[in-house]
């Protein structure tokens, strides 16, 4: 470097110093530790947080992924244990999700760009046994439970909820609608749509719990109940609705999917922070890429890479301080 030879030492080493700086990966001059990102037991938020997570060590950071409760994460999100959680849908996360950040120690990092859409949903072909459906009071009619019915819960009808850490009060929303069916959670997201698969294609009844952006609502052919719309006093005040002595006598609310982390991760790592507050996908990509993993059988990660190898010019914004 002849310039620099003929400059001061001291000028000479600060610019060096400088350039060193400037080329140096965004997380070199932030923590080294290593960023949280929680991982739960739906296919769609794998998918988000791996495309996160494979974002974020481009910019240089080290990455964690931590299996995580859905509800019960706040703890770790709180105490700084767990650092991000890419999706908390506003149909059965978003109490827990204001709970934790009226304490401070959470922060609401945005949407993801993602609405979300959660509720009870049928075959078509069940409306030939159930005529006035998708209105929630069919269901009440003695007729129609036993058409939904099977032999461990005749005459009640079945309704297939999701994995019990998923919340989403459905319970409490039959008996406060004195609905006459009985709930029965899955296991897992797999064993859920592995059973509408099998009821489908052998035109049994079924009634489950279905969720968007996913798949299922394009493969097959249904409506989602349509129960008295949600409001926070539904929720939270008995005497509204139709049961003045019980809360959740109404559906399931629909909205956004947020991102929500640690309050810490903006003065930890704060490129980090603003990367993951840019991150935006749509029901339409999401959907895309859980066919791929679900029914075509690919990788979580896989998908993942495809979708970053193809979207560079998009994430890179994303990494910008």
């Amino acid at each position: 470097m002849p310039y620099l030879d003929r400059m001061p030492r001291t000028i000479a080493a600060t610019l060096l110093i400088t350039a060193s700086w400037l080329a140096t990966p965004v997380s070199a001059q932030e923590s080294k530790d290593p960023i949280k990102l929680t991982l739960h037991d739906w296919t769609g938020q794998l998918i988000t947080t791996q495309i996160m997570g494979e974002v974020l060590k481009k910019a240089g950071y080290s990455i964690e992924y931590v299996q995580a409760d859905y509800l019960a994460q706040f703890a770790g999100l709180e105490s700084g244990d767990l650092h991000v959680a890419m999706e908390i849908w506003e149909t059965t996360g978003r109490e827990a999700m204001d709970a934790a950040t009226a304490t401070g120690k959470v922060e609401n990092l945005g949407e993801t760009g993602m609405q979300a859409k959660e509720e009870w949903w049928f075959p078509e072909y069940m409306k030939e046994k159930c005529p006035g459906l998708p209105k929630w009071e069919a269901l009440k009619e003695e007729a129609c439970a036993e058409a939904f019915s099977t032999a461990e819960t005749a005459p009640k009808g079945r309704y297939l909820g999701g994995p019990v850490t998923w919340g989403g009060f459905d319970d409490e929303r039959v008996e406060a609608l004195e609905l006459p069916f009985e709930v029965v959670h899955a296991g897992t997201d797999a064993a859920l749509f592995a059973e509408l698969e099998s009821a489908y294609q052998r035109k049994a009844p079924i009634m489950l719990w279905i969720y968007a952006p996913h798949w299922a609502p394009a493969k097959y052919k249904g409506e989602w109940v349509e129960f008295p719309t949600y409001t926070k006093e539904c929720y939270n005040e008995p005497a509204w609705g139709s049961n003045p002595d019980m809360a959740y006598d109404c559906g399931k609310p629909f909205g956004p999917i947020w991102k929500v982390g640690w309050s810490g991760v903006k003065d930890k790592w704060p490129g980090a922070y603003q990367a993951i507050k840019a991150f935006n996908l749509n029901n339409d990509e999401m959907g895309a890429m859980i066919t791929k993993v679900d029914l075509e059988g690919k990788k979580v990660d896989e998908v993942a890479a495809e979708w970053v190898s193809a979207n560079e010019a998009r994430w890179s914004g994303w990494i910008k301080k």
